[in-house]
């Protein structure tokens, strides 16, 4: 009976003391958030989350400390009151894997200075951090009536948008535009920006957009688009908005748009039609960048500028509209989105076809540098071109269960282009002999033709964090092109009048090049406990290229079908990688941690139909990556990464294919060349402070690559060029980029200012007649920005700021091509009495002299509109716009390369007056929209 009792008390004992042992701790401090003092006597309350009933009570000592203990398994919510000051509230939960809840230190605002800052001058929080994501809240900034998306971005902190549509954020080209997450006419961002309505808006998200498989799986595939995301509020989904404009101006300008949105339930509609000839219609259809860039450019190709890389190929144009020539576009488009069946189904499409034809001038000067002297080179070209695009997409997603996703995306693409170049180019010496002298015409017509289908399937397993992915994508190109070269080349003896050698070229190009290509990748999500997981991933390739390339000379009767072995092949690639690949993934708090790497093993083989002879290769990748997160608070967030990537030779580096296309330069392949290995280091962090509104961000990058490949050129008296890559021995190449933003509300004079700067400098190298050349290519700008608003005044913005460019080579001591540059813009809009408003933007530019260009360039674009508003929501606007009132619109560009220095001018569009009808149509939630 003892000994049955003992047991029982011991028992009860261990019972007792077990129960104990899972009670949990809630701690912290309580300070002020202004200037940090503690918090004496502030009460602490614990609640119970189920019914907000008291549970334990404290307050804080003198040095602001709190403790409240033995508090069973729950979930709870913890009040932390002081007089004057705002209340802290969080819910959090207790059990058996997290005891101890400590907050560190909890700051109270002040509720006098919020009231001042936030009720009585109207300041909200412009921006704040999720995760990886900006978000800016459009009620923080001031949007006029009838304003569009682009409006609202141009006030974002650290975002800057161009004449051209062009967005820029923390020095990246912001190459897509969501519209509540999902595509909205797909890859034209300018869609979107400029059409909807900037009062529709609740939110926009910038950050990093990953592939749909990476996004689930949190595994980096270096898949990576700088994405806005535009999210539209809630009373905004039903209804429908729109706008027409037409215009017309001197000099046969014309313009016109007309765009029609209707939403409904979970259901979005919308189309779209543009026409105009003033350079600001693109269509912008994501087969390159769509946006050019103008003013001094300093490029890091770290290659010598070859016509076409090789590629027995005309010049290949995208349809796109960099500010050369003179364009003349029209597009439209249509597109549907919806979701049904509890949100499980969604589908979105859309259907796009546009025409653009571009023609114009462009004359080039070149100073090309050798050991111990320079060749001088100029160029004069005319080019008229034409495209036709027909593009359908279309996205599937159902949720099959809880637990399993089906993804289906499907894109098509038919392109018809053609184009005529005519150019006279010629090269002299120092003294000014005649070297050279070249004459060519090219014609070219090119059917494309492309279909891609991606398949995504997703599962999450019974383990939580335990996941399955596997994607699947088929893609298939045809590109038939057939075209004309006509070229002849003269080369001279210095102080010799006549050619002593001559090459013609008279050949019809005929081009038949197909491509098909398989790709999938598993990856396995393993939870190794709760903040650290295990991600998997293999991938199985296979790809197969078809390029068949024909050169006809002329027979005796003149048609061309006598076939050119020596400028004819006929290619087939077959390439199969298989990868491996293992990443470590911790998250814990305020920390997001991963690492690990990727191994590719690659076997191709290229076969030469006419020689009966391949050409094999096998290699390893290596891709090894390491990314750190970590979130101080809601409003403010590092960011590290490395990535490692072995870079193998190209097909064309190691055997290029014969090419005349450039009479000057010819390229000798070499087998023996070895991958190379590239370091690239990133960073960024952003900081935002809502009181004072003020924002600070940094973000850069270094990268430096190891037996990096390079090109050897040798280049005769004569300005004839013969070039090889190779690779370079102890010595990297290297480049960095940094750039920051500071800026801050100064209330003194009501007024946003900020600064910026940014640099960044490439080291690149190559041989020039067996000469190692070391090519140093830097750009730094420092950049003031102050912008102002006063409702129904005035708004106001402006940036400018001064350039120092450097391009040396170490090749000639006469190359170096360093120099000053400006650059400002501003934009301002005034409004009148009798609903009047005048509208005015410019930009300047300059660029000094330097040690090769013995000239400066300066331009000042000066736009103007006067606008006359009817109504009563001013929807209707009639407008009077100048663009380019000083007519100083010069088509202008420089650019240096290893060692060599350009200057180019062409046609663009000058000055011109316009007067346009515009009409904003809206119908949301029941009612016209009321602006903000």
């Amino acid at each position: 009976m003892r000994q049955t009792i003992l047991v029982l008390c011991c028992f009860l004992f261990l019972s007792n003391t077990l129960q104990a042992q899972k009670s949990g701790t809630v701690k912290g401090y309580v300070s002020d958030t202004i200037n940090n003092s503690t918090l004496t006597q502030a009460s602490v309350s614990l609640l119970r989350a189920q019914d907000s009933i008291l549970v334990k009570f404290t307050r804080a000592k003198e040095d602001g400390y709190f403790e409240l203990d033995n508090i069973k398994a729950g979930k709870f919510i913890l009040l932390v009151s002081y007089p004057k000051y705002a209340d802290f509230v969080d819910q959090f939960s207790v059990d058996s894997t997290k005891l101890i809840k400590d907050y560190g230190k909890i700051n109270l605002a002040d509720k006098g200075r919020i009231l001042s800052e936030i009720i009585i001058k109207g300041n909200r929080a412009a921006m704040k951090i999720k995760g990886d994501t900006l978000e800016f809240d459009p009620k923080a900034f001031k949007i006029e009536p009838n304003a569009k998306v682009e409006d609202l971005i141009k006030q974002f902190p650290g975002i800057q948008i161009d004449k051209d549509g062009k967005i820029t954020a923390q020095g990246e080209t912001v190459t897509k535009v969501l519209v509540d997450g999902e595509e909205f006419f797909g890859d034209d961002p300018t869609l979107v920006t400029k059409n909807l309505r900037a009062d529709m808006v609740d939110k926009v998200q910038l950050y990093d957009k990953k592939s749909d498989q990476a996004a689930f799986t949190g595994i980096d595939d270096g898949q990576k688009t700088k994405t806005l995301n535009v999210k539209l509020k809630e009373d905004k989904k039903n209804g429908y908005f729109g706008k027409v404009e037409l215009g017309g101006g001197t000099d046969n300008f014309y313009k016109g748009q007309a765009m029609f949105n209707k939403f409904w339930d979970k259901k979005k509609l919308a189309a779209y039609g543009i026409f105009g000839n003033t350079g600001q219609v693109g269509l912008g259809w994501g087969d390159k960048d769509k946006y050019g860039q103008s003013g001094y450019q300093v490029t890091d190709d770290g290659g010598i500028n070859f016509s076409n890389n090789g590629n027995d190929e005309f010049d290949s144009w995208d349809g796109q509209f960099n500010g050369e020539g003179i364009p003349v576009a029209q597009t439209g488009g249509i597109h549907f989105d919806n979701k049904w069946n509890n949100d499980k189904e969604s589908i979105n499409a859309n259907y796009k076809i546009g025409d653009i034809k571009l023609s114009g001038n462009r004359n080039d000067i070149n100073q090309q540098n050798l050991s111990s002297s320079s060749i001088y080179n100029t160029s004069d070209k005319s080019f008229e071109k034409n495209m036709t695009k027909n593009k359908l997409d279309l996205a599937y997603e159902i949720k099959i269960d809880t637990t399993l996703t089906l993804k289906l995306n499907v894109d098509g693409l038919f392109k018809n282009s053609n184009s005529s170049e005519a150019e006279m180019r010629k090269g002299t010496d120092e003294q000014g002999n005649q070297l050279n002298n070249l004459k060519q015409t090219t014609t070219n017509d090119v059917d494309d033709k492309t279909f891609n289908i991606n398949t995504l399937l997703t599962k999450r397993l019974k383990k939580k964090g335990r996941t399955l992915s596997l994607n699947l994508s088929q893609s298939s190109t045809n590109s038939k092109s057939d075209g004309y070269l006509n070229s002849r080349a003269e080369f001279f003896t210095p102080s010799v009048i006549s050619p002593d050698s001559t090459k013609v070229v008279d050949q019809n190009k005929v081009n038949n090049i197909n491509n098909i290509a398989f790709k999938s990748n598993l990856i396995y999500t393993e939870p190794l406990s709760k903040s650290l997981s295990l991600i998997l991933n293999y991938g199985f390739n296979i790809s197969n290229g078809k390029a068949d390339r024909k050169s006809f000379n002329q027979s005796a009767n003149g048609d061309y079908n006598v076939l050119d072995s020596i400028f004819s092949n006929n290619y087939e690639l077959d390439q199969t990688i298989n990868q491996l690949g293992g990443i470590f993934s911790y998250k814990k708090n305020k920390t997001v941690f991963s690492f690990g790497s990727k191994f590719s093993g690659v076997n191709f083989k290229q076969y030469d139909v006419y020689t009966d002879s391949s050409f094999k290769r096998k290699f390893v990748n290596y891709m090894p990556q390491i990314n750190f997160q970590y979130n101080f608070k809601q409003r403010e967030a590092l960011y590290l990464s490395y990535n490692g990537n072995t870079d193998q030779p190209t097909l064309e580096q190691i055997q290029p294919i014969r090419n005349n296309q450039n009479q000057l330069n010819t390229i000798l392949g070499n087998p023996n060349l070895d991958p190379s290995f590239r370091n690239d280091f990133r960073g960024s962090y952003y900081s935002y402070k809502v009181l004072s509104n003020q924002y600070f961000s940094v973000n850069g990058s270094y990268n430096f690559t190891l037996n990096p490949i390079i090109s050897n050129v040798v280049t005769n008296d004569r300005g004839e060029s013969i070039s090889q890559f190779v690779n370079l021995e102890n010595k990297a190449t290297t480049s960095y980029y940094l750039n920051s933003n500071f800026g801050k509300t100064i209330k003194a004079i009501d007024m946003t200012a900020g600064i910026g700067l940014s640099a960044n400098k490439n080291v690149n190298y190559n041989y020039i007649n067996a000469k190692l050349n070391q090519t140093k290519n830097s750009s730094y700008s420092f950049n003031l920005n102050l912008s102002k608003y006063k409702e129904k005044k005035y708004n106001f913005n402006a940036n400018f700021g001064p350039t120092y460019n450097v391009a040396d080579a170490s090749i000639n001591e006469n190359s170096d091509s360093n120099g000053w540059g400006f650059n400002g813009n501003f934009w301002t809009n005034i409004e009148l009495p009798f609903k009047l408003e005048i509208s005015t933007d410019g930009n300047y530019q300059y660029n000094g002299k330097t040690q090769v260009i013995q000239e400066t360039f300066e331009r000042f674009i000066w736009n103007a509109s006067i606008t006359k508003k009817f109504l009563k929501s001013d929807n209707l606007r009639v407008s009077i716009t100048g663009r380019d009132l000083l007519n100083q619109n010069v088509g202008f560009n420089r650019s240096a390369f290893n060692g060599n220095i350009s200057q180019s001018t062409y046609t663009t569009i000058q000055r011109y007056f316009m007067f346009s009808v515009s009409w904003d149509f809206s119908k949301m939630g029941g009612g016209e929209t009321k602006q903000n």
